[in-house]
């Protein structure tokens, strides 16, 4: 069946723009050959793919770098909190087995998402899988991949953890 011409990809509709910047391209990677021409929508994909799945990731990291501050696994209360926890074997092996941990779960979900990129729908049919909630978690996502920087930045800068920093420990 055929419903007529494709309809133009127009990436400055998609969800994420929003005021005062409009489309969030600071390093302009839809215009600068990543994409295979402006307006591509599978390079779009892949790269909003990209952008969900790094601030998901920066969501989780930001809270979790400040928990880490009053909770701490058994076995690891001696371990120092924040990238100190590097610099001793118990760190280091937990990152190390976490950072594997990671590389299975993605090797094993690696696929092309033909759908909406970083979707999983509304698996729990709560109703939130529309525009306006895409938008929020894209702009919230981008929030927390400036507030890891910033709390990396200031932790190696500091030495102290994001808690500490805060005069709160």
């Amino acid at each position: 069946r055929f419903d007529g011409p494709a309809k133009p990809f127009v990436i400055e509709t998609q969800p994420g723009a929003t005021a005062p910047l409009g489309f969030f391209d600071p390093l302009g990677f839809t215009k600068s050959g990543v994409m295979t021409f402006p307006g591509d929508p599978t390079g779009f994909k892949h790269l909003r793919e990209a952008e969900i799945k790094h601030g998901r990731v920066a969501m989780m990291g930001s809270i979790g770098s400040a928990f880490a501050h009053y909770v701490q696994f058994p076995g690891f209360e001696k371990v120092p909190t924040g990238l100190a926890a590097l610099n001793t074997n118990m760190g280091g092996t937990g990152f190390a087995v976490l950072f594997c941990l990671v590389g299975l779960f993605e090797a094993v979900n690696w696929k092309q998402n033909k759908g909406e990129p970083g979707s999983y729908g509304d698996p729990f049919k709560f109703g939130q899988f529309t525009p306006e909630m895409r938008t929020r978690e894209l702009n919230n996502g981008r929030m927390a991949m400036f507030a890891m920087m910033g709390q990396l930045g200031a932790e190696l800068y500091t030495g102290v953890d994001p808690i500490q920093q805060f005069g709160l420990a």
